[in-house]
């Protein structure tokens, strides 16, 4: 076996923050990152919209796995706050969690997106509107890197890793094991010995993560699943919002079923992508800050958050039979004019092609409300119609919806303030713990732990 201090599972944010901050604070440390993934140059999907216009599930998902982990070729928002973004201040603390997302971004300047935007819910005119409309707007700091500098940042963060640390690409860890108060790693290229193992295996890695729990006796708690649609419409609709907050995250709580609805993942002049989950496929959303790569649509999700209660314990495949059955219909990803879901016709390839609005993704046209279950879909039209109070427009006709986007998210692992397993020196961190659901959350528990291993080696 190889042995190191430290193997870190997984190249995302929360296994590159964890690496970096113990090259500064303990660069004697032997430390291994091990990806089941490529390279960052290497991470190239075959989709080209001409000779391969659908996903034909590669061994391992360009966009999902390798270097950057699924956010490497995301729209690269990093949000700077407790509000949303996942439950990191539970454990470290509300202040401590926000000290560390701006130390996040700072290294995020430093390595190339010293010239990108921070911008700033607060004192927003918007909010004030918001309110006014039954609408609630999230308070957040939020620098927008775009999918180009953010693949810039994370190429100058491996080029500073690759001499410090080990990295292994394109190796899956089948299991990892206790070893005399140490972990053995047993993958499908080589065995690893290690003194301290942070496992960062990301959204991507929540079937494998479950395994490693039930091996380990680690006790979890049933977690939620997001369900929704990707909205497409002109860039001038949301622009007021967009022009000055980049991203706005506003929730509503419907008066039909007192669901809460919310916006994420805004993409202004951005494009609508394909995103494949465990072979299931799914909607996302990207935007570049080149401006020769800008198109005419702003799109963002509309999600709904599900949490079961006893006896059902599988939430991820409640959103996975869901995603399967728009996969079954649509071969794919569905798209649907919101004027025809409204009339309950489905959309044909000749009225998307004749609507005012040209999709940035090629989707098969049909009709959502044979995939998304009533409830869901009828709090995503009520929040449409909320949304068109502040944006007027969102709820025309040809506003595209994309569906399904479902956001999985993992188990949530029982972890002390550290991070740490009840085992001594297993730590879980970024989106795989369940307590993080963002960029700039999983980064930062990287970090986290990285520090609290050096100070107690």
């Amino acid at each position: 076996m190889k042995k190191y201090d430290v193997a870190i599972v997984g190249a995302g944010p929360g296994g590159i923050f964890t690496a970096y901050e113990l090259s500064k604070k303990a660069p004697d440390l032997k430390v291994a990152i091990i990806e089941y993934g490529n390279r960052l140059e290497n991470r190239k999907c075959p989709i080209d919209g001409k000779k391969i216009k659908k996903c034909i599930n590669c061994k391992t998902c360009a966009i999902m796995n390798g270097f950057g982990g699924a956010g490497a070729f995301s729209d690269g928002k990093y949000n700077i706050t407790n509000d949303f973004g996942g439950t990191l201040y539970e454990h470290i603390g509300k202040q401590t969690a926000l000290d560390l997302m701006h130390y996040v971004d700072s290294i995020n300047m430093q390595y190339g997106g010293g010239d990108t935007k921070l911008y700033s819910t607060a004192n927003s005119r918007i909010k004030t509107e918001c309110i006014r409309n039954g609408l609630h707007l999230l308070d957040a700091k939020v620098r927008h890197l775009g999918t180009d500098i953010n693949y810039e940042v994370l190429g100058n963060l491996y080029d500073y890793l690759k001499d410090k640390v080990d990295i292994y690409f394109n190796t899956e860890v089948r299991s990892v094991s206790k070893s005399d108060g140490e972990y053995d790693l047993i993958t499908d290229q080589e065995d690893f010995h290690c003194r301290y193992c942070v496992i960062s295996a990301g959204r991507s890695g929540s079937k494998w993560m479950e395994t490693v729990c039930r091996q380990l006796q680690i006790p979890t708690i049933s977690n939620r699943v997001d369900i929704g649609v990707r909205v497409e419409l002109p860039y001038e609709v949301f622009n007021d919002i967009t022009d000055e907050l980049y991203e706005g995250k506003i929730v509503y709580r419907t008066s039909k079923y007192q669901d809460r609805v919310r916006t994420f993942c805004m993409n202004p002049k951005g494009l609508v992508v394909n995103e494949n989950t465990n072979g299931i496929i799914t909607v996302n959303g990207h935007s570049f800050e080149d401006p020769n790569r800008k198109t005419e649509n702003t799109n963002f999700a509309l999600l709904v958050s599900k949490h079961f209660t006893e006896p059902f314990k599988d939430s991820n495949g409640y959103g996975e039979s869901i995603a399967k059955l728009s996969n079954m219909l649509g071969g794919g990803v569905i798209v649907q004019r919101f004027g025809d879901l409204i009339r309950g016709e489905r959309s044909t390839v000749d009225k998307i092609r004749h609507s005012f609005i040209n999709p940035t993704l090629e989707a098969t046209p049909g009709d959502l409300s044979l995939v998304i279950p009533k409830r869901i879909l009828d709090d995503i039209i009520e929040m449409i119609y909320a949304l068109d109070k502040i944006a007027p427009g969102t709820a025309n006709d040809e506003t595209l919806l994309y569906g399904v986007e479902v956001k999985f998210y993992n188990m949530e692992l029982q972890l002390d303030e550290n991070l740490e397993t009840l085992h001594k020196n297993l730590f879980v961190i970024g989106d795989c713990s369940g307590v993080t659901h963002s960029l700039s959350h999983a980064s930062a528990s990287g970090v986290y732990v990285a520090r609290y291993i050096s100070e107690n080696l």
